[in-house]
């Protein structure tokens, strides 16, 4: 362990001996401390243990103690500007972890005494229960007011009212399951009725129709399968948006003739085929060209998953023959931190400047934050109100997909932003789903295993730009990668 970690852990245990001696206060009494090699180290290690922390609720389940820990964050960051003393800069990052150590050890008793409330709103928030108002508002309040009661150590407050709103929260999830999904699905069925789908697909209408029915008598015989209650919504708003693609589909086929139909399929399968660099087969039958296109994609995913090895095991040989030079040179420990940070340094900037260069204005800002590289993306669109990635914007995904890869197995963190229309609730939530989307989609991709990626939903809580004007608006809905190569956040 390096000195300068040392110290960070021998501030921390400082903090805590004056934190938990102190009995009825909670203002922290920290020490002076001696100087770390690079305060900017203790920073970024706070801020990306918040932003774990915001994925994991505690800003909600301990909310002060978040709060305590954000403005130590905010007050570390604001030293390191004015070029305070970096003993003051190391003081605040200290008391940042120690808050937020308390809101974990917090959120421990509250989700054990809020487990059925925290499950019964987990559900109802992924059903879409913030777009129902003030009843979604006045229940979340009450929740914050059970949470901050348990911070308080008020904890029969908590026992007495949680009951009530762990129903609260599962009546909400069912109205907002038939509102929100299944209000959907009646407005395109009407929708289709009125356009006459259900004459020109019939089938495609019956089916639609018949998985709605099935999911609204579903939910109200069993209210308490929330995996089937779901998947069965979701497969009634399915069918209903299929139907009209396949009326789509119907009416441009309807004046073909049946070679032009042919050719019209033909040329779906061919534009594939060539994009996959498969062989061309419109000499065989359409069943063969499908098989022909589902071999090649199955043994290109099964070469990316060897190259993907591959690279993996060419690191490690190298990090092993690195280290092995290093003890081959006798150099000290100390030396050796040096020359790797000087190495990774130099390493980054070079990386940065490439990552750069594969993005045009338009498309995204990408930029040094700290030992970071954030990659903020202009160019990404989603649908109003969804959170489903469209086409259109896999090639921005795909540079997004090498500039991770081009530091090896970083740390990544996909941060979801919204202006500030709507509700709090509702932004916090789209955000989320939003950055999810991205994070599954380099998961999808094999871009990182799970585990190195992070998805967080910020809603409207870190605008760029004033939300009084629409261009303002724009920049604040934004989804920024952030980039944490491993290297570099160690600092040794």
């Amino acid at each position: 362990m390096s000195m300068g970690k040392n110290i960070f852990y021998m501030v921390v245990i400082i903090v805590l001996l004056s934190f938990f001696g102190a009995c009825t206060s909670t203002r922290l009494e920290v020490k002076p401390v001696a100087e770390a090699e690079n305060p900017t180290d203790h920073i970024n290690r706070l801020e990306n243990d918040l932003a774990a922390a915001y994925k994991n609720q505690l800003n909600v389940l301990a909310p002060s103690w978040f709060a305590k820990a954000e403005s130590s964050l905010g007050k570390a960051k604001k030293g390191l500007e004015k070029g305070e003393e970096m003993s003051e800069i190391l003081r605040n990052t200290a008391e940042g972890q120690v808050h937020l150590l308390k809101a974990e050890e917090i959120t421990k008793v509250t989700r054990t005494t809020l487990a059925d409330v925290i499950k019964s709103r987990d559900l109802a928030r992924q059903a879409g229960a913030a777009k129902l108002g003030y009843d979604y508002t006045d229940a979340e309040q009450t929740f914050l007011s059970l949470t901050s009661a348990i911070e308080k150590g008020d904890l029969a407050y908590a026992d007495k009212r949680k009951v009530a709103l762990a129903e609260t929260f599962r009546s909400l999830e069912l109205r907002a399951i038939k509102t929100e999904t299944l209000g959907e699905v009646r407005r395109l069925i009407e929708q289709a009725k009125n356009s006459r789908v259900d004459k020109i697909a019939p089938q495609s209408f019956n089916i639609a129709q018949n998985k709605l029915s099935e999911a609204d008598a579903f939910i109200t015989q069993h209210p308490y399968e929330k995996e089937m209650m779901h998947q069965k919504a979701n497969e009634a708003l399915f069918m209903s948006q299929r139907m009209f693609q396949v009326v789509d589909q119907s009416e441009k086929i309807k004046n073909m003739k049946p070679e032009e139909m042919t050719l019209w399929v033909e040329k779906i399968l061919y534009e594939i085929t060539a994009k996959l660099a498969a062989t061309d087969m419109r000499n065989q039958p359409y069943e063969t060209q499908v098989k022909n296109i589902v071999g090649s994609i199955d043994s290109l995913q099964k070469d990316r998953q060897f190259m993907f090895d591959k690279v993996k095991t060419l690191k490690s040989e190298i990090e092993t023959k690195n280290s092995q030079i290093a003890d081959l040179e006798g150099k000290t420990r100390e030396q050796q931190i040096i020359k790797e940070r000087l190495a990774a340094e130099k390493r980054f900037n070079e990386l940065f400047i490439e990552v750069q260069n594969l993005f045009s204005s338009d498309e995204a800002e990408v930029y040094k934050k700290g030992d970071s590289l954030v990659i903020r993306l202009r160019a990404i669109q989603f649908p109003v109100g969804k959170s489903v990635i469209m086409p259109d914007n896999y090639p921005l995904l795909s540079k997004i997909q090498q500039s991770i890869r081009t530091f090896g197995e970083p740390d990544v963190v996909i941060e979801g932003h919204t202006d500030s229309t709507g509700s709090n609730e509702i932004n916090e939530l789209l955000s989320q789903q939003r950055a999810e989307s991205v994070r599954q989609y380099l998961l999808a991709n094999k871009t990182l295993s799970y585990d190195r990626i992070v998805a967080v939903g910020y809603g409207s809580s870190k605008p760029l730009a004033s939300n009084a004007t629409e261009e303002g608006r724009a920049v604040n809905r934004r989804i920024d990668v952030i980039i944490k190569p491993q290297a570099q956040i160690g600092g040794s």
